[in-house]
């Protein structure tokens, strides 16, 4: 069984073992105290030598208690490795237990049994050709990518499939193919295997997937002995000459715990999505902070910097569209859209301009929010209103992680076209602050009733010519609920109704999290300027730099590798040798 660290001498924070987590209420959430008491200390690592005493002394220290740190502490406890795992809030779960906790993983044994083949050079030559097309070449060893790219893919092939299915057969995530889900990018030629390579875990209720998963995950954290000790913010790393050691966390009371690893520390920690600099200065488009759990600070590029570890991919995020008033008002529960559901919808700009095709997959659609008029210097579909009819209404309401909601505060009512653009901008003003003044242009409504007429007549007769929406096969996945018409040829469109009620709701594009950060080699240790693993020190997830550039391979795409690195990640720390911490005495 876990056992229970007394370090409240320490850090005057609570400590807890793994059992007794539930569901997710809003107090729940980490919330940086309002003097930032972590910015008020340095990130350069200490040396053991200068230290008096530890918390604790286990073999491997996990920074970080969502998917991938309840992993790689899973893994490396069944080696027979003593594990303590650190966590910023008040609960563990992180952002993987506000999912749905989908897993990607190719050549998954679920796969294989059901008689699905996915070769192991066509995958690669899938992942290479997503994550770096301006760069790929099928007739490169390689693929068109560097060799760390290439060792990185290579790893996510060879390593997922056996990493879930230990975690299935322990029982800490019992796992399902995802029925009726397919690929992203069917379409691409260079994906042979159109579905088969997503897992849920075994719960009906897709919606309830990462409660689900942690309801398995921490009572198989407990039985391995996995020691949890909550509200404890890693600061700074402990090293030994150059040897990372141990970490060192800053307490709310000004105290500094730390914390002593005889093989390795990992990083678990998260992105950099909620660190406002950070994200604003990395990456690429202006995106708002989504529902990344807050504690999603970065801590990690200032603790690896500090050290002088290089960071890669830091430009590029998991992007998602998510209703805008809730990110504005940084509600700690908000949830990214996995899709915009309903037939007689549509999505339109300050305009009233459609400017994508509004069933693409999450992070594709995204890209459409971040257009720069290059006149202006404006971007004008940072927000845009998502339009629906009473019909949509009806039938398309209340489905998961999308935006018809019924009840919902943010939805915004009018009689008429005309009533409807003015509440919109009327709604639209109390956010002048955050959005860089945006509001509708004058000739909104005109564009919109254009825009509908337009859409009405391509929908009439079951087809989009502007966006070609409905003709894929993941389109018709995020369509969500519509009325069923029987036979018809493309369920994804129908005429938007020619009277009121009309409704909307105001969406933006988010970095669910962020995907860069510190370099990390294919056994997930972080590496210095000549790529040289540094000594005990490893990283896995959000927190580290991915692969996977600015693409999102298919659903799930952040966890399913994510596993693979905290299996090698383990695998790695047995071949660490066991340090001792017996020069400086071990707090009681």
């Amino acid at each position: 069984m876990s056992k229970t660290v007394d370090a409240s001498r320490n850090s005057g924070t609570p400590i807890s073992d793994g059992g007794g987590t539930t569901g997710f209420a809003a107090g729940d959430f980490y919330t940086p105290p309002p003097d930032d008491f972590a910015r008020r200390e340095s990130a350069r690592p200490v040396q053991a030598a200068d230290l008096g005493s530890f918390a604790a002394e286990v073999d491997v220290i996990v920074v970080g208690g969502g998917g991938s740190g309840f992993a790689t502490a899973l893994f490396s406890a069944w080696r027979g490795n003593e594990v303590l795992l650190l966590e910023k809030a008040a609960d563990v779960g992180g952002t993987t237990r506000k999912s749905a906790f989908g897993f990607w993983v190719a050549n998954n044994k679920a796969l294989q049994r059901a008689g699905l083949e996915d070769r192991r050079d066509e995958c690669l030559q899938f992942m290479a050709k997503m994550s770096r097309p301006q760069r790929f070449d099928p007739n490169s060893p390689t693929y068109g990518l560097s060799e760390w790219d290439f060792d990185l893919i290579q790893a996510i092939y060879d390593s997922g499939a056996e990493a879930v299915e230990l975690l299935h057969e322990k029982g800490a995530l019992r796992h399902r193919p995802a029925e009726g889900m397919v690929e992203y990018f069917t379409e691409v030629p260079e994906n042979k295997l159109p579905a088969g390579r997503v897992l849920f875990p075994d719960v009906d209720d897709f919606a309830q997937g990462g409660e689900a998963g942690f309801s398995m995950l921490v009572p198989a954290a407990d039985e391995a002995g996995v020691q949890i000790v909550r509200g404890c913010r890693v600061q700074r790393l402990v090293l030994d000459g150059e040897e990372v050691v141990g970490v060192q966390g800053t307490g709310s009371d000004g105290s500094a715990p730390t914390y002593f690893a005889r093989r390795g520390v990992v990083f678990a920690s998260g992105g950099f999505v909620h660190d406002d600099e950070l994200r604003e200065n990395s990456l690429h488009v202006p995106a708002f902070a989504g529902c990344g759990v807050h504690s999603n600070e970065g801590d990690l590029v200032r603790i690896a910097g500090a050290l002088g570890v290089p960071m890669r991919n830091m430009s590029n995020a998991w992007m998602a569209p998510i209703p805008f008033e809730p990110v504005a008002k940084r509600d700690p529960r908000v949830m990214a859209m996995a899709g915009i559901q309903g037939d007689s919808m549509v999505l339109v700009n300050r305009e009233g301009q459609r400017v994508v095709n509004e069933k693409l997959p999450y992070n594709e659609l995204s890209r459409a929010f971040f257009y720069r008029d290059p006149i202006t210097a404006e971007y004008p579909n940072l927000v845009m209103f998502q339009i629906w009819d009473s019909r949509a209404q009806e039938h398309s309401a209340g489905n998961y992680l999308t935006t018809i909601v019924s009840n919902d505060d943010g939805v915004i009512r009018g009689q008429t076209l005309a009533e409807l653009g003015g509440a919109i901008d009327a709604r639209l003003a109390q956010y002048e602050s955050v959005t860089g003044c945006l509001r509708l242009a004058d000739g909104f409504t005109a564009g919109l009733r254009e825009t509908i007429e337009r859409f009405n007549r391509g929908a009439s007769e079951g087809v989009d010519p502007d966006f070609h929406r409905g003709e894929t096969p993941i389109q018709l996945v995020f369509n969500g609920n519509v009325k069923d018409e029987g036979e018809r040829r493309n369920p994804t469109v129908w005429p938007i109704s020619e009277t009121g009620p009309y409704y909307a709701v105001m969406i933006c594009a988010c970095a669910m999290d962020t995907k860069g950060g510190p370099k990390v080699n294919a056994d997930s240790q972080m590496v210095d300027d000549l790529d040289q693993p540094i000594p005990g020190l490893y990283g896995v997830g959000n927190c580290v730099a991915s692969v996977s550039g600015n693409t999102y391979w298919g659903p799930g795409a952040t966890i399913g590798p994510m596993m693979a690195f905290a299996y090698r990640a383990a695998a790695a720390i047995d071949r660490e040798p066991r340090r001792s911490g017996a020069r400086a005495a071990v707090a009681t």
